[in-house]
């Protein structure tokens, strides 16, 4: 049940060029569903849609592709109907997800950008290539109230098909992104069912019903605190990808264990404190000043009783590590390594209860950056299988985060495209900062 808007003509942006723009509803009528968004989603109202970019090589008959692709998704969107509908609040003002067959569905622009190659995008290190290939730039979750929850740009390279994908953040996680596009890719290549259905009764994690006053982008935040005028301007970023070897991920695992703790630091913990020592570093930061370590941890098998791997929506918290960056600085690296690991071990279901508790009793809708002073915060994983996202013409060449939730101290991690253990490490800092941090022969494995 693809609807073709018919786009009066062609529209350039830059170098690429808008086809058409379509709205992809599930292929069959499923009547209205509805499911109230729980405590582990509400914080992520005030960020910014989802977005990831996967570069394929090849799908030479992009008419084709973009029908394949529009009728795959028709499919899986029967079981992930979520993302074809919209945010809703009831009358308590209690956020909820909602599909009805009458709503318009997944926004699906076709475009070209017939001189950019997929060699340009593979090497692109920053970001700065990316921003037209991708859907809702600068968009809020908030705004899934009238837009769509997800939005996809397929963009036709000189050699191959830029997929851009836009995810409202208020309804799902990393885990269940990478699930539905699993899941969407098998079905392309022929599967007659999904393999593994999503779990969309959320309720089960956590039923509190929480009342918000938010209806409109201008009460988020995000725009609160930039009309109060008197902000310092926001730093110049830049980005930058870190691609460390399975040799190199082994030699940082094997630095941080060298002292042979009692139970050995995890491929994580280890990469996770080589990051935030080299990024202090990178800062020149006071030593009595704070520096905090944030990771956006899966809560599925945390929570109790524990939730399936197939749970759709956000079941993640945030965990922070705080200390002095004088101490990350002249401490052996296994220090930040035992901070981070103890943070996350002690983040059990008792935590989690009384962290949700808190946060039921006084809602603070955050900013995305709202991360800690000095911070590094760690989203995605090297354990969701990117590279295995073949919708039948081979492995993507590369999977990236797009330009949203970006600030200073961000990283994402993704599998290696050489697999094994191999890791990218995608990291955003101010640009003086960056500029030490790719010199810092330390950090890259060149000593």
């Amino acid at each position: 049940m693809a609807g073709e808007l018919a786009t009066p003509e062609d529209t350039n942006v830059g170098s690429v060029k808008t086809l058409t723009t379509t709205n992809v509803k599930p292929k069959k009528p499923i009547g209205r569903k509805e499911c109230q968004l729980v405590t582990f989603d509400l914080p992520y109202l005030a960020f910014y849609y989802n977005q990831k970019l996967l570069i394929y090589k090849g799908c030479e008959d992009f008419e084709d592709v973009v029908e394949k692709l529009k009728d795959g998704l028709a499919l899986v969107l029967e079981e992930f109907y979520q993302l074809a509908g919209k945010l809703d609040k009831d009358e308590d003002g209690v956020f909820k997800v909602v599909y009805d067959d009458d709503m318009d569905g997944v926004e699906v622009v076709a475009a070209a950008a017939d001189e950019l190659t997929v060699e340009e995008l593979t090497a692109e290190e920053g970001t700065s290539k990316f921003k037209e290939l991708l859907p809702y730039n600068g968009i809020l979750n908030l705004e899934g109230l009238q837009r769509p929850l997800l939005a996809v740009q397929l963009t036709k390279l000189k050699d191959g098909l830029a997929m851009g994908c836009a995810f409202n953040h208020a309804i799902l996680d990393g885990t269940s992104t990478w699930h539905f596009m699993s899941s969407w890719a098998d079905i392309c290549k022929g599967a007659t069912s999904i393999s593994v259905p999503p779990f969309l009764e959320r309720t089960k994690a956590r039923n509190t019903r929480v009342k918000l006053n938010l209806s409109k982008p201008s009460d988020a935040p995000e725009h609160a605190k930039s009309a109060a005028n008197g902000d310092a301007p926001a730093p110049v970023l830049r980005e930058k990808v870190f691609k460390f070897s399975e040799s190199g991920i082994d030699q940082i695992k094997a630095k941080v264990n060298a002292g042979n703790p009692p139970k050995p630091f995890s491929t994580f913990q280890s990469l996770s404190a080589h990051i935030w020592q080299a990024i202090t570093r990178a800062r020149e930061l006071s030593v009595q000043d704070y520096t905090v370590f944030t990771v956006f941890a899966d809560c599925r098998k945390r929570v109790e009783p524990p939730m399936p791997e197939s749970y759709f929506g956000n079941l993640i918290q945030a965990i922070f590590t705080v200390t002095a960056a004088g101490l990350v600085l002249s401490n052996p690296i296994e220090f930040g390594a035992g901070l981070i690991r103890n943070a996350i071990e002690s983040h059990n279901a008792e935590a989690i209860n009384k962290r949700n508790e808190e946060w039921e009793s006084n809602p603070i809708i955050f900013q995305y950056k709202d991360a800690g002073v000095n911070c590094v915060a760690v989203g995605s994983s090297p354990r969701f299988k990117v590279y295995e996202v073949d919708f039948g013409w081979g492995s993507p060449e590369s999977v990236r985060s797009g330009l949203n939730n970006r600030f200073d101290g961000m990283v994402y991690l993704y599998p290696g495209k050489s697999g094994g253990r191999s890791i990218d490490v995608e990291i955003s800092l101010e640009g003086k900062t960056m500029e030490k941090l790719e010199k810092d022969k330390e950090f890259l494995m060149e000593v």
